[in-house]
């Protein structure tokens, strides 16, 4: 179903002028999602951009965005297909990222299009009542209030709480012996947005939270009991900004926590849900908001196809094929057979929810999704790197490869072959625009 990476690295440039000099004669007859009209053509489908590698670096546009995204509007500024940025990050409100997303790439972007790696938590009703800790960076009570969370603690409050906690900063360290300040209520669950500034004080804040079943005053108990409720978003290991190699990602402060955990108690530390790009909730998510955009515009055609760009092979590749396993298997999914394929694909079924989840989140939240199809771009801006070294026996590929994705999503080498390898986001667009045969008016 998909080549091996060595192989599209030597052919993807090659294949892709080969399409582009297809397009002038395809696209001259072609207007509705190939078929002829007259009028405005109607897209069939939809498109999912990550960010940070495929339109910026740090807070700098990559320079291919912006000419990608002057074919994605008409003359009045309106989207000519439906897009949605799916971006793992966490420290800020959808709000805000639309706002530097729109003057980033000159085009007027609402939060309605924009899914942080905490979006899909408004979902979880469950816990919206319950008093959690908030670990991350940025305005995070704001974030969790937004996204329907109505008791909130933060770690910052914990250690105002608890000023005997926090030890390994010797200059943060109190002066004088000073006794707790009991003021929170107990902690009921621990929601991880993103990767916090000052590692070491979460770190310890939250294994303390976790080890006394919310309540700071006790010592650790390390007996065999499940801990608290934790919710974790965006797994990423590693990210793209300015500088030449990727940089620590909230990945990173997860696999600390989990192995911190596993050494003081013997046991692996356990999610109540894996939020953020791979897992399919968030694809689902997207996916709704792909087709509210076409149901806001009035196009008449049903979304079939879903496209996910992205620079990296563990998060967004992963993601976009896993979303699309689901699409295939839809229809069956409430057989034990399929959902147990899907378990078996990612090795954890805190990645995928159980049939009342399903349910619950899914179908009753957002319906079941008009898309039969999620099909992966990778581009060459960001984590992805063309040019490096792979192995010459090319049946070993990608299955060589080290897996940075999460620990509780098994490596499967089908899951991290992209469906096409290109150089920037204005190349995958016009592959896309190519595939569909669309032409915009």
């Amino acid at each position: 179903m998909r080549g091996l990476l060595p192989f599209y690295r030597g052919l993807y440039t090659l294949s892709n002028r080969h399409a582009r000099r297809k397009a002038g004669i395809v696209g001259s007859r072609c207007g509705l999602c190939g078929t002829q009209s007259n009028s405005k053509p109607q897209p069939c489908f939809g498109l999912l951009f990550d960010i940070d590698g495929v339109l910026v670096r740090g807070k700098m546009p990559i320079p291919a965005a912006k000419k990608a995204f002057e074919k994605l509007v008409d003359s009045q500024g309106q989207f000519v297909v439906p897009v949605v940025f799916v971006t793992n990050a966490g420290n800020c409100l959808r709000q805000t990222k639309a706002d530097q997303l729109s003057h980033i790439l000159g085009v007027p972007i609402t939060q309605d299009q924009v899914i942080m790696s905490h979006s899909p938590l408004r979902m979880f009703k469950k816990f919206h009542d319950k008093c959690v800790l908030v670990s991350g960076q940025g305005p995070v009570l704001e974030i969790a209030k937004n996204v329907g969370f109505n008791k909130v603690v933060s770690i910052d409050m914990l250690r105002e709480s608890y000023p005997l906690l926090d030890m390994v900063d010797h200059n943060r360290r109190p002066k004088l012996p000073s006794n707790p300040v009991i003021n929170l209520p107990k902690v009921e669950a621990v929601v991880l947005f993103g990767e916090p500034i000052r590692w070491e004080t979460n770190l310890q804040l939250i294994i303390d939270t976790l080890l006394t079943n919310g309540n700071l005053t006790n010592a650790h108990q390390t007996q065999n009991r499940p801990h608290l409720p934790l919710l974790a978003c965006n797994m990423d290991l590693m990210w793209m900004a300015e500088a030449h190699s990727p940089r620590f990602g909230h990945g990173t402060f997860l696999v600390c926590l989990e192995n911190i955990y596993k050494k003081i108690t013997g046991k692996d530390l356990k999610y109540d849900a894996l939020i953020g790009k791979p897992s399919e909730l968030t694809y689902h998510f997207a996916e709704y908001l792909i087709r509210s955009q076409a149901e806001q515009k009035q196009w008449k055609l049903p979304i079939t196809s879903l496209y996910a760009i992205g620079d990296n092979l563990m998060t967004d590749i992963y993601g976009a094929n896993l979303y699309n396993c689901y699409l295939e298997e839809r229809v069956g999914r409430k057989n034990p057979k399929a959902v147990a394929k899907m378990v078996a694909a990612t090795g954890s079924t805190a990645a995928v929810p159980g049939e009342e989840e399903i349910e619950s989140l899914w179908e009753n939240e957002l319906a079941l999704p008009s898309a039969t199809s999620c099909k992966s771009i990778l581009v060459c801006t960001g984590v992805y790197n063309p040019n490096a070294e792979v192995p010459s026996d090319s049946n070993r590929c990608i299955k060589e490869t080290v897996f940075h994705g999460h620990r509780d999503f098994r490596f499967d080498p089908a899951l991290v072959e992209p469906g096409h390898i290109v150089q920037d986001v204005a190349d995958a667009v016009d592959l896309i625009f190519e595939q569909e045969k669309f032409v915009p008016q």
